[in-house]
């Protein structure tokens, strides 16, 4: 038997303390609060963050029956895609991966393969990319139409802006050479149609594909949330969703099958549009809308971004606009004075003065409202000034960077290529930047948007000295920019996007420190944890 005064020394401290779920210690925690400091501890109540520092300071306040000693490991808050289409790239998995095609006929061999028992009788594919071919150009309908006579195909350019749908495909849709929409190209040569449909014209097409299914979405997101847990992120801001894409995102968070944090940004498409304008924003957790996705223009790989000049290898060309000033302005102001966030695609470097000019008119100067513009991939010098003028957020995705690298010079002439990708003259506007990834169109995987950020190199460590290096930007801005910065760019950063005391306990353990390591070894980092809200979500298995 203990005696009575032994008993009470034993449990004395314990009750001084504060019960909590979680204690780690022994780890390097990059906080990045706003000293950017490193800490050693930290203890996580009820989903949250509830002290951070030494090991004496957190175990002197703080005790728990699960503590875990990390030996050292590297702990960074959760990472953040600023820019991505989380959904649609877990509806993309039942299509036929195009990516890495060598040749058209590559195209048609994978496309032999598809199932179409999970797309609804179609063949659809996603990828495809004719800047990876030896011949360049478009390719048009009769292979499929030899392949496939019978069953409707439609297949998507890597960058989503540009479609190839094969005859049953464009007699099942309506689509003939008469057919036209603004902002969109329906493709016609020697008087027929190729199958290609750029932009606006996709449209056409997908309002007669069969719909998905609930069910189908829920699988979709599913799948999405477990292989971006797997790479480090915790949080998503998915660029474009309509309203019952949302609504399936709605219900997953109401039923607690969500644990993905997703900022969403809802479509223009006048149904959702007017949803949002007449309910207002969407709060929680896990969901928040509060947010606009408009489109200036199409995309540079295909030649749709708009430009002051004409494309260097297409003079007739300046690319594609979604909508005239004025309906872009009239926009503006209704998600002004509805008190929504407005993020617009804008890519060429026309596209970007329309929509900084848009902006500008409407903000009139210094804000708190983080109008955001996607990509802006290729911006005018005299414009650049606009982003730190009207408080205006640069949305970027490093990857593309060096992803186009190979062919943009042929787009745009060695002149012009020095104002694109110009991450750190646009930092420099407001003291921060959005990284994103665009995925599917780039892999999910943010360390290699970290890499190319600050290496300006692709996974090939090309090229030797980096891409337009001056515009690379250091590694404690590559992290904010995917952790806290990402937050502001979402107006969340008071409870997301550093491991700070009543935050969410979001965080991502790695295998390698790629704030420390030589620069070649960032992209063969590994996620050994992710967690959410305190829940281990995914861990890696020992090899």
């Amino acid at each position: 038997m203990i005696p009575l005064l032994f008993a009470m020394l034993l449990t004395a401290p314990d009750e001084e303390k504060l019960e909590c779920d979680w204690i780690i210690t022994n780890a390097r925690i990059y906080t990045v609060d706003s000293a950017f400091s490193m800490v050693q501890s930290m203890a996580i109540d009820d989903g949250y963050i509830v002290a951070t520092g030494s090991n004496d300071s957190v175990m002197a306040h703080y005790w728990s029956l699960n503590v875990t000693d990390m030996a050292g490991k590297v702990i960074y808050p959760g990472f953040i895609d600023g820019h991505c289409h989380f959904l649609h790239y877990g509806v993309d998995l039942s299509y036929t991966n195009l990516v890495g095609t060598k040749s058209f006929l590559d195209v048609v061999e994978l496309l032999k393969k598809h199932d179409i028992t999970k797309t609804s009788g179609w063949i659809i594919g996603r990828g495809w990319d004719q800047n990876d071919w030896d011949y360049k150009e478009f390719p048009t309908r009769e292979a499929l139409d030899k392949e496939f006579p019978a069953t409707p195909v439609y297949i998507e350019r890597v960058d989503g802006h540009v479609a190839l749908l094969n005859g049953r495909a464009l007699e099942l849709t309506g689509i003939t050479e008469t057919s036209s929409i603004a902002g969109g190209v329906v493709e016609v040569k020697n008087g027929k149609c190729t199958g290609i449909l750029m932009d606006n014209a996709m449209e056409l097409a997908k309002r007669k594909m069969p719909t998905k299914s609930s069910k189908f979405l829920t699988n979709a997101l599913a799948r999405a949330q477990s292989d971006c847990f797997a790479v480090g992120l915790t949080s998503v801001q998915d660029a474009g969703l309509e309203l019952h894409e949302i609504m399936t995102l709605k219900t997953a968070a109401d039923n607690g099958k969500l644990q993905m944090r997703v900022y969403a940004m809802a479509t223009a498409e006048p149904k959702t549009f007017d949803y949002f304008m007449e309910n207002g924003p969407m709060y929680g957790d896990r969901l928040n809308v509060r947010a606009f996705k408009f489109y200036a223009d199409g995309a540079l790989g295909s030649r749709g971004a708009g430009l002051l000049k004409p494309y260097s290898d297409d003079p007739d060309n300046y690319g594609i606009y979604y909508y005239p000033y004025d309906s872009l302005s009239w926009q503006a102001k209704r998600v002004y004075n509805a008190g929504f966030q407005m993020c617009t695609h804008a890519i060429g470097d026309s596209a970007n003065r329309l929509i900084l000019d848009i902006y500008g008119a409407t903000l009139q100067g210094k804000n708190d409202l983080r109008w955001r513009v996607e990509h802006c991939q290729v911006v005018s010098k005299s414009d650049i000034n606009k982003f730190g003028q009207f408080s205006i957020l640069p949305s970027v995705q490093p990857t593309h960077a060096t992803s186009d690298m190979y062919w943009a010079t042929d787009r745009l002439g060695a002149d012009r290529l020095k104002t694109a990708y110009a991450y750190k003259d646009l930092m420099k506007q407001n003291g921060m930047l959005i990284d994103g990834s665009d995925f599917p169109v780039e892999s999910i995987n943010p360390i290699y948007g970290f890499y190319a950020a600050v290496a300006r190199k692709d996974l090939k460590m090309y090229p030797d000295k980096g891409f337009q290096k001056e515009n690379a930007i250091g590694r404690n801005e590559a992290l904010k920019a995917m952790t806290i910065w990402a937050a502001y760019g979402a107006f969340e950063e008071g409870v997301k996007g550093s491991l700070e005391v009543n935050k969410y306990a979001d965080f991502v353990i790695l295998d390698k420190d790629i704030l420390a390591i030589p620069e070649p070894e960032i992209p063969t980092a590994k996620v050994l944890m992710t967690v959410v809200g305190g829940d281990v979500v995914y861990e890696r298995k020992s090899e």
